[in-house]
């Protein structure tokens, strides 16, 4: 009895590796192309590689006619529509000369970004994309992503054209922008991680470092406070354990200018107001026992929807360096 023929197994291709620099979302439209351009020059500054990525589903249509069924779209013609997206992104910052490659991925946009934001360095996107690849609506993808990356986000929003020269007609010009990464804190261990994420980007961009605290003005939407509020003492509070907190930080970063801002005022006008002449604007996510009025969760969710500059979301977690906070200074009584 003759045996069975013995068979080699077909080689299956390497898998391609996860991206470990800085992945952004193309879609094809103006807002995504701003992303591009600002994350290519964030690139090349971190010296990082640069991953392209634009996903999609092959969508699928009911019959209209008395013969029931559906009809799917050629992937195919699906797949070149985006593979040309990709290279018409990749040739808009080909004198940069980065480290570049560009994928697509079969997927919901947002589900394949979180997925590579286990390996990346930085997430980055536009907002409210409108008309580009199949008309997809990067807007929502970018809502859903800060709170769950996990890694760093940055969001660029349309109005940053102009800064970046992607800007045309008489609203073009380049507004001034400040050699500054600015930072909002309200008391929390998570805007104190946030902290040491800008100082970080300050000192890699040779910017100064400004950390904003704003407070909410004493109006009707702070009657709930179970008693009355010594406005002059509540500041005096919050200034002692900011001065607390700059010294903790110098130590961690004795070469990096730093400005500490104490303001009156909504959180979310003050940050927005800030992001108009910032090179970056960093906030964390879900700040809980902060300083009184103040709830950095709720403000990053505004202020990412009015920024006028690039806005960076950074999701808590322990870094050794926060140690040492008490040891200069008061921290807040939670």
């Amino acid at each position: 009895m003759s045996s069975p023929e013995q068979t080699s197994p077909v080689a299956q291709p390497d898998p391609i590796p996860a991206p470990t620099g800085i992945v952004v979302g193309v879609d094809g439209s103006e807002q995504s192309n701003c992303a591009v351009v600002w994350a290519a020059r964030e690139a090349k500054a971190r010296k990082s590689p640069l991953h392209l990525v634009t996903a999609y589903t092959v969508p699928i249509f009911a019959a209209s006619g008395l013969d029931g069924g559906y009809a799917t779209v050629d992937d195919d013609v699906i797949r070149q529509g985006a593979e040309a997206v990709l290279r018409e992104a990749a040739a808009k910052v080909a004198h940069l000369d980065v480290e570049l490659d560009a994928r697509v991925e079969n997927g919901d946009a947002a589900g394949v970004l979180l997925e590579f934001s286990e390996t990346a360095e930085l997430l980055v996107f536009g907002t409210r994309g409108r008309g580009g690849f199949l008309g997809r609506l990067l807007g929502s993808v970018s809502s859903a992503l800060p709170a769950h990356s996990k890694c760093p986000t940055v969001t660029v929003p349309l109005s940053c054209a102009p800064r970046l020269g992607e800007g045309t007609g008489p609203e073009a010009a380049a507004p001034v922008i400040e050699k500054v990464v600015t930072v909002g804190v309200d008391g929390s261990d998570q805007a104190r991680y946030a902290v040491l994420v800008a100082a970080e980007q300050a000192e890699r961009s040779g910017s100064t470092l400004r950390i904003i605290c704003a407070v909410q003005p004493y109006t009707g939407s702070l009657a709930w406070m179970p008693a009355p509020v010594d406005r002059d003492q509540l500041f005096a509070e919050i200034q002692t354990q900011l001065d607390a907190g700059e010294k903790w930080l110098r130590n961690h970063f004795p070469k990096l200018p730093v400005e500490v801002k104490l303001v009156e005022g909504s959180a979310v006008d003050v940050l927005v107001k800030a992001s108009e002449t910032s090179e970056l604007l960093v906030m964390g996510t879900r700040g809980r026992g902060g300083f009184a009025g103040m709830m950095l969760g709720s403000t990053t969710d505004g202020v990412r929807h009015h920024a006028k500059g690039p806005i960076m979301v950074v999701r808590d977690r322990e870094d050794p360096r926060q140690d040492d906070r008490a040891a200069f200074g008061p921290l807040l009584q939670a």
